[in-house]
Formats: structure tokens, sequence, C-alpha cells
């Protein structure tokens, strides 16, 4: 069996189904995967994440390594052992860090030379560290140290960035291939070469090009959302989705709303992570098919109803705005387990959603319906 299929698409249109057969389980596409940065998704456990349907998590190689740090990961084998977590998990590389900690940082030919966040410690990552860090993660899927830049930066800027994330894919890539030979190929872990080039339509299109030569076993869309416009993302997603081969998952890094997942999905991208629904729910944001809401709102006060009649998590079908309002004026910890646990419930359920209207056929129909509730009405004060 190969580890990726196309189960499904649907006649001039670019969504689709696809299938990840891998080590530790089956993933299927288009998939939202809750974010579990330093081991934990934020407020869940094991149990939580099993009842809101997670297929696949994904973890952060500089977080890990510095904490709980590689040795402790060894004497669990790995993530998995750790968090004792069944399923698949993707790592990061740790290039969002080179752009999110820039002051704690300098970027050279061979690599990155960072200061701890934590405790100002130096540390030095290369691509081939970072493969060899991933294994000791034992991450389902590794990707390839990048370098993500902020925005805006110039055309200059992106291409040197690009030419340095180009010469570090192919090291990442021939030092994974050592890492992984040994192994049967339905028990190795799968490598994401990461697609960098800024918000300029040529320079996506090259690392498209470059990265498809490269036969990686998939793509990771880094360096969008990430402040541009919505027209240069879509702009620059477009240059690299008509530039890569269709036999292979696409994943788009850190997106996280679901106007924009739906849009993705519909550009032929299969693969979704972001920290925004757990975040925003400690912040007492949620997601609902009618749009968001902010449960601390004086309307919510009395308010008898669940946050979303369609959804089918255990906050919904338990709890009311008004107590989840209590909750989170209050300063009561619940609230943030049980927004959190709404918030990703409801991205996995639009993911299941649209894999269902593309079985079907009618994903054009369900993206407009998805729209036009989603934006429904304006928020209550």
């Amino acid at each position: 069996m190969s580890y990726f299929e196309i189960l499904k698409e649907n006649e001039n249109q670019k969504a689709r189904n696809t299938q990840l057969n891998l080590r530790r389980g089956t993933v299927r596409t288009p998939v939202f995967m809750p974010v579990a940065t330093q081991a934990s998704v934020k407020a869940l456990s094991q149990d939580d994440i099993k009842k809101i349907g997670a297929q696949c998590l994904l973890s952060n190689t500089y977080h890990l390594y510095l904490r709980p740090g590689l040795e402790t990961l060894s004497i669990f084998k790995g993530l998995n052992g750790f968090m004792n977590h069944q399923g698949p998990i993707l790592t990061d590389s740790g290039g969002f860090q080179v752009y999110s900690l820039s002051r704690l940082r300098k970027i050279t030919e061979n690599g990155v030379h960072f200061s701890s966040h934590i405790d100002g410690s130096k540390h030095f990552f290369t691509p081939e560290k970072v493969i060899d860090y991933q294994k000791v993660i034992d991450s389902d899927i590794r990707t390839c140290l990048d370098v993500c830049l902020a925005n805006p930066a110039s055309h200059a800027q992106a291409k040197e960035a690009l030419k340095k994330t180009l010469v570090w894919a192919k090291r990442a890539k021939k030092r994974h291939e050592e890492t992984v030979s040994h192994l049967p190929k339905n028990e190795r872990p799968l490598l994401f070469g990461i697609i960098q080039g800024s918000v300029f339509p040529d320079l996506r299109r090259e690392a498209a090009l470059r990265a498809a030569e490269e036969d990686f076993d998939g793509f990771a869309i880094g360096g969008l959302s990430v402040g541009e416009s919505k027209d240069q993302m879509f702009e620059a997603l477009n240059a690299v989705m008509e530039n890569l081969p269709k036999n292979k998952p696409v994943y788009f890094m850190g997106l996280g709303t679901p106007e924009d997942i739906w849009k993705c999905v519909e550009a032929g991208v299969d693969m979704f992570d972001c920290v925004l629904p757990t975040r925003n729910a400690r912040n007492g944001q949620a997601l609902t098919s009618f749009g968001k809401i902010y449960i601390k709102n004086a309307a919510y006060k009395k308010d008898e109803t669940a946050l979303d009649p369609k959804c089918d998590c255990e906050t919904c079908k338990n709890y009311s705005k008004a107590y989840l309002s209590h909750l989170y004026k209050s300063g009561e910890l619940l609230s943030h387990r049980l927004l959190s646990v709404h918030n990703l419930r409801f991205l996995i359920k639009q993911t299941e959603t649209m894999r269902k209207a593309i079985e079907e056929n009618n994903f054009e129909s369900a993206i407009k319906d998805f729209f036009s509730s989603y934006f429904n009405k304006e928020e209550k004060q």
C-alpha cells in the first residue's frame, strides 16, 4: 500500500479527499491538526483529543529540544510515549522560531544560532541536527529546517532566504535518508519539504518546482498567514499549487481560520494546523456555525442555549452559553478547556463536512452554505 492515496477528486475542482498511511495510523484529508507545541494541546487531555476526532497532532522540534529535552524523550522512546498519545504526530522543524524569535537568533550559511528563550543558553541548529532531533522525537511526519521571513520583506530578502531554505532542504533530505534507509518502507517516517518565498509569486513558483525535484514525501507551505493581505496570501498559494505534483500531500502551515481553510481546500490543500482555536478559546472566543462569538459579552449572561446547536462536542451537549460566560468572567480554568474542546471540534467537524461534500460531488454547494451561515450576523454585545 502506498503511503499516499487520492480517494476522491471532483471534476473541474481541485478539492480532494486523500489518505496518508502512516506508521501510527491513517489520516484522511482534508484534515485539521491540533497543535501540541510543548507535548500538550493546551488545556486538553488525551481523552479530550480522542473525543474531538483528532487524527494527527502537530508539535515543535525547537520547543521539545529545549524542554523536556532530547534525553528525557529518549527515555520514553519518543514523544508518543512521553505524551501517551497513540496516533500520528507531525513535527515542525523550528524554522518558524527563526521568524518569531528573531531577536534571539543569528542565521548563517550552515544553520541557525539560537539563544534559548527560557534561560539564554546557546544552541546551534543545522539541517542535519534538526533531522536527528526529530528522529529522537520519533514523529511520523518530519520537516526540513527553513528560513521564514517576517512580512513585509523585500524581494531580495525573500530570495536570499529561499536560497538558504533550498540548500538546507537538500542537506536535510540526505540526512533523513541516512536515518531511515534501514527501515522497511511502510515503517519509515515521512519528510516534508518546506516551501518559502514570502508573497512573491515568482519565488513561490521556484520554491515549488525545486521542492518537486527533490521528491519529498509531501510539501509544507510556510511563511504565509504571517501578516500579509488575503490577496497576497492566495496569489502566493496559487503560484505554489500550480507547480506541485498532484500525487503528494500538501500542508499549509499555521492556518486556522475556518473561512481560509475552506478556501485553501478549494485550492487543493490537504492539511492544516494552527494555535488560534485554543489561544482564542483562552481569550473567550468561540467559533460557531453562525460566526465567532465572545462569551464574555453581556448578551450571553442568561443565555440557556448551547454555543452551536449544530455541534456535537462535549461542551455544546452539556453546557449553556450562560454557564460558559460565568466561568470565563470568573477566571475559572474550566472555561479554557470547554471552549478549546469546542473550537477544535468545530474545525475538525468542518473538515469532516468537506470530505463528505467532496465524496458526494457537492463541494461548491457546501462552501457556499458555509460562508452564508458563518457570516450570517453581527456579534451580540
